[in-house]
């Protein structure tokens, strides 16, 4: 019979930290970060207050990580799928699978991004500019990809920053509506359709303009 290996010191600090994050993602559920206090998460964890700083500096800094947490990987899936092919015809197949990830990955951290929803205006500034910062991650990274499409290679610089914003803009309010229609998958449905329809538009129109020439 073999023995359960004890719990290492570091798998316990992990295990509380992410109990940390769950509890702040629970406690802000109904009101912003700003009006959380760092003894409400110790107590929903079962830790006392000053343990709390051995995960965190600050109810900030523990907003900031929420928000690294919600964006990190569904920028990666973006990058992936974005790279997955770039002949003109694949534009539309791009769109369909960017707001099918999107789509699947509200559903999946339905609390993360209901917590960036709330947090990117009404948040404390710190994580407010974390949000603003990631979004503009988001917009760059975009920027980038786009520049290697067919069609956009004699874009400006500033053309393609404006595409992106067009883009991402389109994509961060269309998780904003998901997250409202939660538990009413009819309603998701039609958001995640119009979201398509209308990224097709932009990228449609966008395949038909070319940049003025630089004086």
């Amino acid at each position: 019979m073999s023995e359960t290996r004890p719990e290492s010191r570091l798998e316990r600090k992990q295990r509380t930290r992410r109990a940390i994050l769950d509890a702040a993602l629970e406690l802000c559920e109904d009101s912003s970060l700003v009006a959380l206090s760092l003894r409400q998460v110790a107590g929903r964890v079962g830790i006392v207050p000053t343990g709390f700083y051995r995960h965190f500096e600050s109810i900030e800094s523990l907003g900031m990580a929420l928000v690294d947490e919600s964006f990190a990987s569904l920028r990666a899936m973006l990058r992936d799928v974005r790279r997955m092919d770039s002949e003109p015809g694949s534009y539309a197949g791009i769109v369909d699978r960017s707001v099918e990830i999107l789509v699947e990955h509200v559903a999946r951290q339905r609390a993360h991004f209901a917590f960036i929803a709330r947090e990117r205006t009404a948040g404390p500034p710190a994580v407010r500019d974390a949000i603003r910062h990631e979004i503009d991650l988001c917009e760059r990274e975009l920027a980038t990809d786009l520049a290697r499409l067919p069609g956009t290679d004699a874009w400006s610089g500033e053309d393609l920053r404006i595409l992106s914003n067009l883009i991402v803009h389109a994509m961060v309010s269309t998780a904003e509506a998901l997250i409202a229609a939660a538990d009413r998958p009819a309603l998701a449905q039609q958001i995640a359709d119009t979201a398509r329809t209308q990224l097709r538009m932009v990228i449609i129109g966008a395949l038909q303009w070319r940049s003025r020439p630089s004086t």
